[in-house]
């Protein structure tokens, strides 16, 4: 079989549809199975995949287990020689199937591969992106990257996405992964409730000798937060649920880079919160000045319940 194809769904039951019907529309000429997770929806997500989509494999579960968990009960049942991970809220052109898959069997060091991500306006979304450290979090929130021109930030927008180039990650909304690697690296690491699962995927996948490649010859429209909107609690900024994005930063950086440099992530966004919170006050807005510093209490408030960043909380 050429690809199984893995979507975890939670409450979001207006955009199952035209997911799936664009997935099938793009895959009608390579054999695929469909697995789908629906995580504890609330909406009717559960009873709309029964009625329309029993024909694939589905797995109902009654609690939300968190992003990559839900992916990561997927494994049983690849059988493609690619897995394609696919979010409900990305809706792929009828050419992206076929050409990812062929790329991948002309790259055979590939190990993942993403695509150029367009919003529902067509804009260009980050698509290809750069590992994180501490001090470039920092230069990003700050805004003090003017002063650091050399130093590479996550997303660079700045070159031409017309040619397929390698990097270091690229996000999970199209996340097309060789079979090889889920059997010598698994997929996700349990430890991530929601974000940074593809980064730290991607970090272990590179450390294996995989590459990690971006491929511009198709696009996907990728809508963004839809699955978050039901949590609320959405940052203003990428769409984000703050607690747990904060939490797995700071699992990534212990587990990947060390307790010296998750600490160090700890103390510059403290630095930073104060930066942000020092301009609004000199401008008189003291009271614009409060989200950072409630940021900085969950920024602390989370290491400390972490077991200084190697405990997940849920």
């Amino acid at each position: 079989m050429d690809l199984t194809t893995i979507i975890v769904n939670y409450n979001t039951a207006n955009l199952l549809q035209k997911c799936i019907q664009s997935l099938c529309k793009a895959a009608s000429e390579i054999s695929m199975n469909v697995v789908i997770v629906d995580n504890a929806s609330s909406d009717n997500s559960v009873s709309l995949l029964q009625r329309d989509f029993s024909d694939y494999k589905l797995i109902i579960n009654d609690k939300n287990v968190g992003f990559g968990r839900a992916n990561n009960q997927c494994i049983p049942f690849v059988k493609g020689r690619y897995v394609l991970l696919l979010n409900t809220d990305a809706f792929v052109s009828e050419e992206t199937i076929n050409k990812t898959i062929q790329y991948m069997d002309s790259n055979q060091r590939c190990g993942i591969l993403g695509v150029k991500l367009l919003g529902r306006d067509g804009e260009l979304q980050p698509s290809c992106r750069y590992f994180p450290t501490p001090f470039t979090i920092f230069l990003q929130r700050t805004g003090l990257k003017k002063f650091f021109k050399e130093i590479q930030l996550v997303d660079d927008m700045a070159w031409g996405h017309d040619a397929a180039r390698q990097c270091d990650w690229v996000p999970g909304c199209y996340y097309l992964i060789r079979r090889e690697v889920v059997e010598t690296i698994g997929l996700f690491d349990s430890r991530y409730f929601l974000y940074y699962e593809e980064v730290d995927h991607c970090f272990a996948t590179k450390k294996a000798g995989w590459e990690v490649h971006f491929f511009s010859d198709t696009s996907v429209v990728h809508i963004g937060g839809e699955s978050a909107k039901s949590e609320g609690g959405l940052t203003s900024s990428g769409r984000q649920l703050e607690a747990l994005q904060i939490e797995s930063e700071l699992l990534y950086f212990s587990k990947n880079h060390g307790h010296l440099t998750a600490i160090s992530n700890v103390l510059l966004l403290s630095l930073a919160d104060m930066i942000m919170a020092f301009k609004k006050i000199i401008k008189g807005k003291p009271k614009l000045s409060l989200p950072a510093i409630k940021h900085t209490y969950l920024v602390w408030f989370l290491y400390f319940k972490t077991h200084f960043a190697t405990t997940p909380t849920r």
